[in-house]
């Protein structure tokens, strides 16, 4: 019977849900000592409707849990942190627009899914037969059993059902939205010949950057009026600015110099040590290889020491001290080619039954079909394939090093008991176990000292002028923008700390000092950002370059005439050249490289040898002929139509979501506390 910890195993519903709640009681106990001011702060807002510290806190607990994701590296903690956000968004957001849109999860649905007439990933991911890859429905029953008397398995039921009821409304409202969009027969016939036509031709250009700018005025009015008729696109999200220095702490020489000292003293050790393991594992830098390599999956240097019994090293390496000996040695094949049948540790008996009729003739690939557990090897009668002796570790190891081809071994190894099979054995060769203890270059304590006492100095100084400060102390003080959401600054590893405190801070604060790395890093908030749109001052230079392009196409258009490809050429003192299979789906043309006026005028164009109008590109202004229209004649119109249709289905699902998002207003203000 399915339990409630294979479900959480699987599915990763909670089943430490009752100690998360309990912890958070106790988190929001201390709010006054944490900065809560006896308040639960606000960390965003979705539709309206504020999402405080603690329900975040309850999410991201129970959003853990079901997930699995452990919190190791950066960057599975904003995996984590997304999750959780997206999960609040359909909490307060779509699940309360799915009912106004009167989306209903009805019990004849929930019995479908249930029952596997309909298929839920939701159900599937939770029940699915990890042997046979099929949905189930005994174990949900199961389970459901069990979660009349189990309270715990009564709270992991009633996640997963509202789970299965969001997954069912988005179907469903993907369904409605898909269902809104037709392809017209002239989009058809206008896809189906852009599908099947090339051409190819001459084109003739006058770049931008050919026409002085000098020769052209832009006024802040004109700056004003172009973003005032384009204003939305430069629509934003609150941001911070700071400026920060880095401290580099690096080794210096006197740090070199002792490292290869105490380096070369542990390699005396190391070399004279009678008990290898036990001198390997009592260094912090020890480690002992799990399996065996041959002279080829070494280098020329190890190789040549190793193979020969020496010891390898010390040698500096790739920024590291290394050392190695050979712990243990195995004449094995290079590569083995293995059959298996697995089964359970507890079927003892049963294992011993099965080697005992495989040795005396009993056909192996029958023998895996019916007994082996592992699905996905037993249907191919237990065959794993040729895999190199170094990728078989400890009792495996042990047992194949000497195996010849026909020969059965059983390998009892965890929580499973596997009788394998050799049908292929390369000619042995020297294999050797490696023991190996390696150093990383990095600075001594005192140089750290050092370089904190100077990043403490500029911090005293930084408090009455920042930029005054770097000098003095010099260190080039960077940039960086936090756009709401942001846990990092943008070309600072492990930089959540330092994000965490500007949104705390206020304008001109100067922070800690941080570690960041192996460096110190300290920062002030420059500026703070709540504008719905970008100011006008930040665009102005990019508008400037827009209204600069359209000037200049404006003046020289009329020059960009001719009878011929070859007059307009004359006219400009340009060069005429050639493309080739220009289509209307293209992004990027061999020669004028990526302008979709350009590609779409060409596409456009039905009638050989004549000299087009002037194109307004983004890199300068074209003039072109064509001269070949290819049909392939390969896309129908019923294949056209099908392929059109996907593509504004699949546009409009992609969209369709993100629109309601931004029509919400989601503010996301998780910054400052994680």
């Amino acid at each position: 019977m399915i339990s409630l910890n294979t479900l959480r195993t699987k599915f990763g519903v909670i089943l430490s849900i009752v100690i998360g709640v309990a912890l958070l009681a106790f988190i929001l106990s201390l709010k006054t000592e944490m900065g809560f001011s006896g308040q639960d702060p606000k960390v965003g807002e979705i539709a309206g409707e504020n999402i405080n510290y603690s329900e975040y806190y309850n999410e991201y607990e129970q959003i853990k849990a079901q997930s699995g994701i452990q919190e190791t590296d950066e960057q599975q903690s904003a995996m984590l942190a997304n999750a959780v956000w997206q999960s609040l968004i359909s909490k307060h957001l779509f699940e309360p627009s799915f009912d106004e849109m009167g989306l209903q999860f009805t019990d004849a649905e929930r019995m479908a899914l249930l029952s596997g007439e309909q298929f839920s990933q939701t159900l599937y991911n939770a029940f699915a037969d990890p042997t046979t890859g099929e949905y189930n429905v005994a174990a949900v029953s199961q389970f459901l059993a069990e979660s009349e008397s189990n309270p715990q398995a009564a709270a992991a039921w009633a996640q997963l059902v509202e789970q299965l009821q969001l997954e069912s409304s988005m179907q469903k409202y993907y369904g409605l939205v898909k269902n809104g969009t037709y392809v017209n027969a002239l989009e058809v016939a206008q896809g189906q010949k852009a599908q099947n036509e090339t051409r190819s031709g001459k084109w003739v250009v006058k770049r931008y950057s050919a026409m002085p700018d000098s020769l052209y005025t832009i006024s802040s009015s004109e700056i004003k009026a172009y973003y005032n008729a384009h204003k939305n696109g430069y629509k934003q999200l609150p941001s911070r600015q700071l400026s920060y220095v880095v401290f580099e702490v690096s080794p210096t020489e006197e740090d070199m110099a002792a490292l290869e000292q105490e380096v070369k003293s542990v390699g005396e050790e190391f070399a004279a040590a009678e008990d290898l393991k036990a001198f390997t594992r009592a260094n912090r830098n020890g480690s002992i290889a799990e399996g065996y390599v041959n002279a080829t999956q070494l280098t020329a240097e190890e190789a040549e020491a190793l193979m020969a019994g020496k010891m390898y090293g010390p040698v500096l390496k790739n920024n590291e001290w290394t050392m190695a000996r050979v712990l243990d040695t195995k004449m094995a094949p290079d590569s083995l080619g293995i059959r298996h049948i697995v089964l359970p540790y507890t079927e003892i008996a049963l294992a011993d039954s099965l080697l005992t009729a495989l040795k005396g003739g009993a056909d192996f690939a029958e023998t895996a079909a019916q007994y082996s557990v592992f699905a996905q090897t037993a249907q191919a009668g237990g065959e794993v394939g040729v895999m190199p002796f170094a990728a078989f570790t400890g009792e495996f190891a042990e047992a194949l090093a000497t195996a010849k081809v026909g020969d059965i071994v059983k390998i009892n190894s965890g929580d499973a008991i596997q009788l394998m099979q050799v049908y292929r054995a390369d000619k042995p060769t020297k294999h050797i176990r490696v023991a190996s203890i390696n150093y990383p270059v990095l600075a001594s304590n005192e140089t750290r000292r050092v370089a904190h006492s100077a990043a403490g100095t500029f911090t005293l100084g930084a408090k009455d002028d920042f930029a005054e400060a770097a000098s003095a102390a010099a260190v080039t003080p960077r940039v960086a923008t936090l756009v709401q959401g942001d846990r990092m600054i943008r070309g600072l590893e492990d930089s959540r700390e330092v994000a965490r405190w500007a949104y705390g801070a206020k304008v001109g604060d100067i922070s800690e000092i941080f570690t960041v790395g192996d460096d110190y890093v300290i920062a002030t908030l420059t500026a703070i950002d709540k504008e719905e749109y970008t100011p006008v001052e930040k665009v102005a230079p990019q508008i400037r370059m827009q209204l600069m392009r359209d000037k200049k196409f404006e003046a020289m258009k009329a020059q960009m005439a001719g009878a011929t490809i070859e007059e307009v050429a004359q006219a400009v003192e340009a060069e005429v050249a050639e493309y080739q299979d220009a289509t209307f789906g293209a992004y990027f043309l061999a020669g004028p490289g990526l302008e979709p006026a350009l590609i779409g005028a060409i596409a456009a164009t039905n009638d050989k040898g004549v000299v087009s109008a002037p194109v307004k590109g983004l890199n300068g202004i074209y003039v072109f002929t064509v001269e070949e229209i290819t049909d392939a004649a390969t896309q129908t119109e019923e294949a056209e139509r099908v392929r059109a249709q996907a593509v504004q289905e699949s546009i409009v699902t992609q969209g369709a979501l993100q629109a309601v998002q931004e029509m919400a207003e989601i503010k996301d203000l998780r910054g400052l506390y994680f």
